[in-house]
């Protein structure tokens, strides 16, 4: 086992000696692991580096045929292609993040920003924020993205809070690099926000000079081919990648059915099935199966290309436990969006509810 991955575990070691919960899983996380063949665990660098080249090309390909085509009908088949491409590149910088791409943390840290950067996201300052969702996943107190609030804060969010949070779903990603997620403070740009630690001042602040340069080249494309260049080649394209990103992780943690925990009654492996695996159909290989997340919020450690034969390998020790859903992603966004709303003010495992008017609604 790599040094890294010996790191990560001891991680998820440590979150395990928290207090007993009132409820406990009828397996441990040894017993899940056990059952993951250990090749699963192992990143092959090689094969990591062709995802991310594979992916470069593609993107690098549509913008050839989008110069060359350069006709009306053309643009919205590019922009979704290309918005999709952005997405996937997204995903295999989530990889390096994790220190699943290659045993080298350097290296896991310069492609992250290669992958990142041309997509505006802060690299460093979305591992870290994103390491502390990972950390704490079904902890409505803790959890770091799209948790639920109580039905009391509901009651008490305005009219913009509430359009934002529940009806732009799809659009609300940069603004949740900027301002982070209701009811919590900071900004992944910002080294002093409470996200980060007091070492990660310089790493956090690469990414947003980073991030910055890269504005500033679209700012200077802006200016030397004007707006409407930059809009069709880049800002549509982009548009596309949050919507991508906004879907996909609203659906990884927003389902009537998946549970959500209080005070003792929640620990890591509770927590971390608190989650759901989707099909995206022909687009699975293409964003690199990031739909098959139960598997990957247990063990973060292995590359996407294991994921599928990890998840079959832990099926028969969740049981009941393992979530999955079979209806189309379309249907399963119409049903979240309307009955996943907040949680009760009370009780240490909770579920989704909608208010009564939207109820009705159905």
């Amino acid at each position: 086992m790599f040094v890294t991955f010996q790191h990560l575990d001891n991680v998820t070691s440590n979150l395990l000696s928290r207090p007993i919960s009132r409820e406990t899983l009828p397996f441990t996380l040894q017993d899940v692991r056990a059952a993951i063949p250990a090749h699963c665990f192992q990143s092959n660098l090689w094969r990591s580096l062709s995802y991310l080249f594979l992916d470069f090309g593609i993107v690098a390909g549509l913008y050839w045929l989008a110069a060359r085509i350069d006709q009306a009908w053309f643009f919205p088949i590019f922009w979704v292609l290309q918005g999709t491409m952005f997405w996937a590149l997204f995903v295999v910088g989530h990889d390096c993040g994790h220190g699943s791409f290659s045993r080298y943390r350097w290296l896991n840290h310069f492609l992250g920003h290669i992958c990142h950067t041309p997509i505006l996201v802060p690299f460093h300052g979305w591992r870290i924020s994103h390491r502390t969702h990972h950390t704490n996943t079904g902890n409505i107190d803790t959890d770091e993205s799209w948790y639920p609030v109580t039905e009391s804060q509901y009651q008490e969010m305005g009219w913009s809070e509430k359009l934002a949070r529940f009806h732009l779903i799809l659009f609300v990603y940069p603004l949740y690099l900027f301002r982070r997620s209701p009811g919590k403070q900071g900004s992944h740009f910002l080294p002093e926000s409470p996200l980060f630690r007091p070492h990660e001042k310089w790493q956090v602040l690469t990414s947003t000079i980073c991030c910055a340069l890269m504005v500033g080249l679209l700012a200077a494309i802006g200016w030397q081919y004007g707006l409407g260049f930059l809009t069709k080649y880049y800002l549509v394209p982009y548009v596309i990648f949050v919507m991508w990103l906004d879907l996909v992780t609203f659906l990884h943690h927003t389902d009537e059915e998946i549970p959500w925990y209080r005070g003792k009654d929640w620990y890591f492996l509770k927590g971390a099935l608190s989650t759901i695996d989707r099909s995206y159909g022909i687009v699975n290989p293409i964003h690199h199966n990031i739909g098959t997340h139960v598997a990957h919020h247990i063990f973060i450690t292995i590359p996407h290309y294991h994921l599928l034969e990890a998840t079959a390998a832990i099926k028969p020790v969740l049981g009941e436990y393992y979530h999955e859903s079979r209806e189309t992603i379309w249907k399963s966004l119409w049903r979240s969006y309307r009955s996943c709303y907040f949680v009760p003010d009370q009780g240490s495992k909770v579920y989704y509810q909608a208010p009564s008017d939207q109820t009705t609604k159905r």
